[in-house]
């Protein structure tokens, strides 16, 4: 943004889900092949245990940025994720989810979704566990956390780039 005026624009922290506020660890399970059960899954999502370093971390960044919860979740897991959200506590922000059908490798679809929050004003943090979604983030100039607080493991790492799931 050449010449704009940036002091006016919001500064957003954007925020993973599954892996850097929620511990999905007790739903992977299901991801075993050869038979993954995504129904199984996503149906467990309401009750996964928060991360305490990820929740802490939002609440740091929610005192200077608008914060956006950012997720490879599908779009019909928007009501179980609000209130998962709400019940732990985790500041207010919008909530982007992955379109019901769309199965996009993570690392293509969040690029995409940032740069249309950036198009809104400026992205000053990204907090991913997904290290290949970090290092596409990096690679376009933002500015990236890579949450390794978890240890959600290969099968989730393969339902987030390869199958396009989460």
């Amino acid at each position: 943004m050449s010449g704009a005026d940036t002091t006016q624009q919001p500064r957003f922290a954007v925020f993973d889900i599954d892996g850097v506020l929620a511990d999905v660890e007790h739903r992977l399970h299901h991801l075993r092949p050869p038979h993954r059960r995504w129904r199984a899954f996503f149906a467990e999502a309401a009750d996964d245990p928060p991360l305490d370093e990820g929740v802490r971390r939002a609440h740091e960044a929610a005192r200077t940025h608008a914060l956006v919860y950012v997720s490879g979740r599908p779009e019909r897991l928007r009501r179980v994720t609000q209130t998962w959200l709400d019940q732990h506590g985790l500041p207010a922000g919008a909530l982007l989810l992955r379109p019901n059908h769309d199965r996009r490798p993570a690392r293509v679809l969040k690029p995409e979704v940032v740069a249309r929050i950036s198009r809104q004003g400026l992205v000053a943090l990204v907090v991913d566990d997904d290290l290949e979604v970090c290092e596409a983030l990096r690679a376009l100039g933002y500015s990236v956390v890579h949450a390794t607080w978890s240890t959600p493991g290969e099968r989730l790492r393969r339902a987030q780039e390869d199958e396009g799931r989460t």
